[in-house]
Protein backbone atom coordinates (compact mmCIF):
# COMPACT_ATOMS: atom_id res chain seq x y z
CA UNK A 1 0.00 0.00 0.00
CA UNK A 2 1.24 3.46 -1.25
CA UNK A 3 1.08 6.55 1.68
CA UNK A 4 4.09 6.27 3.46
CA UNK A 5 4.17 9.65 5.67
CA UNK A 6 7.56 11.02 6.64
CA UNK A 7 8.59 14.44 8.57
CA UNK A 8 11.34 15.81 10.61
CA UNK A 9 10.71 17.77 13.77
CA UNK A 10 13.37 19.37 16.49
CA UNK A 11 12.66 18.34 19.66
CA UNK A 12 14.49 19.21 23.01
CA UNK A 13 15.90 16.74 25.30
CA UNK A 14 15.31 17.67 28.50
CA UNK A 15 18.23 16.55 30.15
CA UNK A 16 17.86 18.34 33.98
CA UNK A 17 16.28 21.57 34.66
CA UNK A 18 19.38 23.31 33.62
CA UNK A 19 20.64 21.23 30.78
CA UNK A 20 18.56 20.58 27.69
CA UNK A 21 19.42 20.18 23.81
CA UNK A 22 17.63 20.22 20.61
CA UNK A 23 17.47 17.07 18.42
CA UNK A 24 16.67 16.18 15.46
CA UNK A 25 13.64 12.98 14.82
CA UNK A 26 12.31 11.48 11.94
CA UNK A 27 8.39 10.54 12.00
CA UNK A 28 7.11 7.71 10.07
CA UNK A 29 3.87 6.45 9.21
CA UNK A 30 3.29 3.16 6.98
CA UNK A 31 -0.45 2.36 6.29
CA UNK A 32 0.77 -1.32 6.25
CA UNK A 33 0.92 -0.46 9.87
CA UNK A 34 -1.89 1.53 10.20
CA UNK A 35 -1.74 1.95 13.94
CA UNK A 36 1.82 2.73 15.04
CA UNK A 37 4.48 6.18 14.14
CA UNK A 38 7.82 5.33 14.31
CA UNK A 39 10.29 7.99 15.93
CA UNK A 40 13.89 7.81 15.39
CA UNK A 41 15.72 10.05 17.66
CA UNK A 42 19.09 11.51 16.26
CA UNK A 43 21.13 11.55 19.46
CA UNK A 44 24.63 13.35 19.31
CA UNK A 45 27.43 11.20 19.18
CA UNK A 46 25.41 8.28 19.50
CA UNK A 47 23.25 5.65 17.38
CA UNK A 48 19.66 6.54 16.29
CA UNK A 49 17.19 5.25 18.82
CA UNK A 50 13.77 4.45 16.97
CA UNK A 51 10.57 4.23 19.62
CA UNK A 52 6.90 3.20 18.06
CA UNK A 53 4.17 4.85 19.44
CA UNK A 54 0.75 4.47 19.15
CA UNK A 55 -0.86 7.11 16.67
CA UNK A 56 -4.22 7.11 18.78
CA UNK A 57 -1.99 7.91 22.03
CA UNK A 58 -0.34 10.89 20.15
CA UNK A 59 -3.29 12.20 18.99
CA UNK A 60 -4.75 12.34 22.53
CA UNK A 61 -1.80 13.62 24.21
CA UNK A 62 -1.95 16.80 21.75
CA UNK A 63 -4.89 18.06 23.82
CA UNK A 64 -4.46 16.03 27.15
CA UNK A 65 -2.29 13.75 28.98
CA UNK A 66 -2.26 11.02 27.98
CA UNK A 67 -0.31 6.89 28.23
CA UNK A 68 0.32 3.89 30.47
CA UNK A 69 3.50 2.62 30.69
CA UNK A 70 6.72 3.35 28.90
CA UNK A 71 5.39 6.72 26.94
CA UNK A 72 3.33 9.44 28.75
CA UNK A 73 2.65 12.51 26.36
CA UNK A 74 0.95 15.59 27.86
CA UNK A 75 0.07 18.98 27.00
CA UNK A 76 2.50 22.04 28.64
CA UNK A 77 -0.05 24.50 28.91
CA UNK A 78 -3.91 24.23 28.77
CA UNK A 79 -4.06 26.36 25.59
CA UNK A 80 -4.62 25.20 22.36
CA UNK A 81 -1.45 23.67 20.89
CA UNK A 82 0.50 24.31 23.16
CA UNK A 83 4.46 22.35 23.41
CA UNK A 84 4.14 18.87 24.41
CA UNK A 85 6.40 16.91 26.92
CA UNK A 86 7.10 13.32 25.89
CA UNK A 87 8.30 10.82 28.47
CA UNK A 88 9.96 7.75 27.84
CA UNK A 89 10.90 5.27 30.78
CA UNK A 90 12.64 2.15 30.39
CA UNK A 91 13.26 0.41 33.33
CA UNK A 92 13.95 2.86 36.17
CA UNK A 93 15.50 5.21 33.46
CA UNK A 94 13.42 7.90 31.92
CA UNK A 95 13.39 10.51 29.33
CA UNK A 96 11.78 14.06 29.26
CA UNK A 97 11.27 15.37 25.66
CA UNK A 98 9.52 18.81 24.72
CA UNK A 99 8.17 19.15 21.18
CA UNK A 100 6.24 22.40 19.82
CA UNK A 101 2.48 20.86 18.97
CA UNK A 102 1.90 22.26 15.33
CA UNK A 103 4.46 20.03 13.53
CA UNK A 104 3.21 16.66 15.15
CA UNK A 105 -0.21 17.85 14.81
CA UNK A 106 0.19 18.42 11.08
CA UNK A 107 2.42 15.09 10.48
CA UNK A 108 -0.89 13.53 11.98
CA UNK A 109 -2.86 15.29 9.87
CA UNK A 110 -1.23 13.96 7.11
CA UNK A 111 -1.65 10.02 8.13
CA UNK A 112 -5.42 10.43 8.78
CA UNK A 113 -5.75 11.54 5.21
CA UNK A 114 -3.99 8.05 4.42
CA UNK A 115 -5.24 5.80 6.70
CA UNK A 116 -8.44 7.88 8.82
CA UNK A 117 -8.14 7.61 12.74
CA UNK A 118 -10.64 4.50 13.07
CA UNK A 119 -10.61 2.79 9.92
CA UNK A 120 -7.18 1.09 10.71
CA UNK A 121 -8.83 -2.45 10.12
CA UNK A 122 -9.51 -1.96 6.94
CA UNK A 123 -6.13 -1.38 5.76
CA UNK A 124 -4.36 -3.37 8.29
CA UNK A 125 -2.84 -6.78 6.99
CA UNK A 126 -3.26 -8.74 9.72
CA UNK A 127 -1.97 -11.79 8.60
CA UNK A 128 1.25 -10.21 6.87
CA UNK A 129 2.34 -8.63 10.17
CA UNK A 130 1.47 -12.00 12.02
CA UNK A 131 4.02 -13.37 9.50
CA UNK A 132 6.78 -10.76 9.77
CA UNK A 133 6.61 -10.40 13.66
CA UNK A 134 6.67 -14.69 13.76
CA UNK A 135 9.80 -14.47 11.52
CA UNK A 136 11.67 -11.82 13.26
CA UNK A 137 11.63 -9.58 10.66
CA UNK A 138 11.27 -5.79 11.87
Amino acid sequence: MNGRVQAQVMMSFLASEELSFRIPVELVYEPDDPYAVRFTFGLPGDEPVTWVFGRELLVDGVSRPAGEGDVHIAPVADEALADLHIRLQVGPESALLRVSAPPLVAFLDRTDRVVPLGQEPACADIDAELDRILAGRP
